[in-house]
């Protein structure tokens, strides 16, 4: 069984302040009023690591780095090995949320390790499943699967619903990229039925995302697009920025499967802008590539699409997204197999094969 879903990188006051489901307005403007309230360095880094999650998640990315590296100098102030590791938690996924990958891991890497000898299970379960999302996001599955796996059994045996949630979706994520659909999207079902049930909203939306992309795969796009307009829903709600954005990216895919390829090339600009506007260079990638692949579709000039994926190529491989540049690869196969008059008619699968989501996951 698991219990309701809880924040607990919101600490101290904040944590009886705030709920899991607070909007990162809401959050942002409770943890300024606690920043300038606070009269010890604990205090101070605990409001510092609320300011740089709210603004991560909203796609502030420089308040974002600001606010975590603020909150780790007063943790070291405080001479506070757990308040190290969350702040290195948050700098770990805002590096995952902004590309670089390689800082990423080191920073939670770090965060393992402090969040060990300062005895802080939760700490150190996060920054784990940052490491795992970090993983599966660079398509290693053969080091991260059995993490995932073993991050889903201590979730269940805690009761703690978000990880579960978390947990669960990314190994659904490997099976979908492999192949395994109907294996993935029990899966995802499964995370959206404990997110609903532990009022998880953010898990929720991710999870249902999944569930979309699977169906669409599946040849429904109808209900794909229903389930990705409740997750909209959300997203707005809480002001989730990042997984809105991916909401839209993921539409964008949905109806490019579906043969609506002008919808998908709107849809897909729509989810570039967003990325562009909180430097998300991986949205950024995978959005170019969707919208590369839609105006080929509908006629684009062969050779202004091979340049681009060239390029696009060049950009997947410098983050370290090994199946988007397998997908880039793929299509500038379909395009240069197809005499130059006719564009190919599309194949199912993804435009591209990873999700989140978090946030990503966030």
């Amino acid at each position: 069984m698991y219990g309701k879903a809880f924040a607990p990188e919101y600490q101290g006051e904040l944590g009886a302040a705030l709920s899991v489901n607070s909007s990162y307005e809401e959050v942002l403007a409770t943890a300024h009023r606690a920043l300038a309230a606070a009269t010890t360095p604990l205090a101070r880094s605990r409001a510092q690591l609320a300011v740089a999650e709210a603004n991560r998640r909203l796609g502030r990315v420089e308040a974002a780095g600001t606010a975590w590296r603020a909150a780790y100098r007063a943790a070291r102030t405080a001479g506070d090995p757990a308040a190290m590791a969350w702040a290195l938690w948050s700098g770990g996924t805002l590096a995952r949320q902004c590309g670089t990958l390689p800082l990423a891991r080191r920073l939670l890497g770090h965060a393992v390790a402090l969040a060990e000898t300062g005895g802080d299970r939760l700490a150190h379960g996060y920054a784990l499943a940052g490491l795992a999302e970090t993983g599966r996001i660079q398509g290693d599955y053969a080091a991260v699967a059995a993490l995932h796996e073993e991050l889903l059994a201590q979730a269940r045996k805690h009761g703690e619903a978000r990880h579960m949630v978390w947990a669960m979706s990314g190994i659904a994520q490997m099976h979908r990229n492999t192949g395994d659909h109907a294996k993935a999207l029990e899966l995802f079902e499964e995370s959206a039925r404990i997110a609903e049930g532990a009022a998880d909203h953010r898990g929720r939306a991710w999870s249902l995302r999944g569930v979309a992309d699977v169906l669409s795969l599946r040849g429904e796009p109808d209900r794909a697009l229903a389930l990705l307009s409740e997750a909209e829903t959300l997203c707005r709600t809480m002001d989730l920025a990042g997984a809105l954005a991916y909401n839209h990216k993921m539409r964008g895919n949905v109806l490019y499967r579906a043969g609506r390829y002008a919808a998908a090339r709107d849809t897909y600009a729509l989810a570039l802008g967003e990325f562009q506007e909180m430097r998300e260079p991986r949205g950024q990638a995978l959005s170019r590539l969707g919208l590369a692949k839609s105006r080929a579709r509908l006629g684009r000039d062969r050779a202004a699409t091979l340049a681009e994926l060239d390029a696009l190529e060049r950009e997947v491989a410098r983050i370290g997204l090994r199946h988007a540049r397998e997908a880039v690869i793929a299509f500038r196969a379909e395009l240069t197999a197809t005499p130059a008059a006719g564009t190919p008619a599309p194949r199912s699968g993804a435009t591209t094969r990873r999700s989140p989501a978090v946030p990503a996951r966030s």
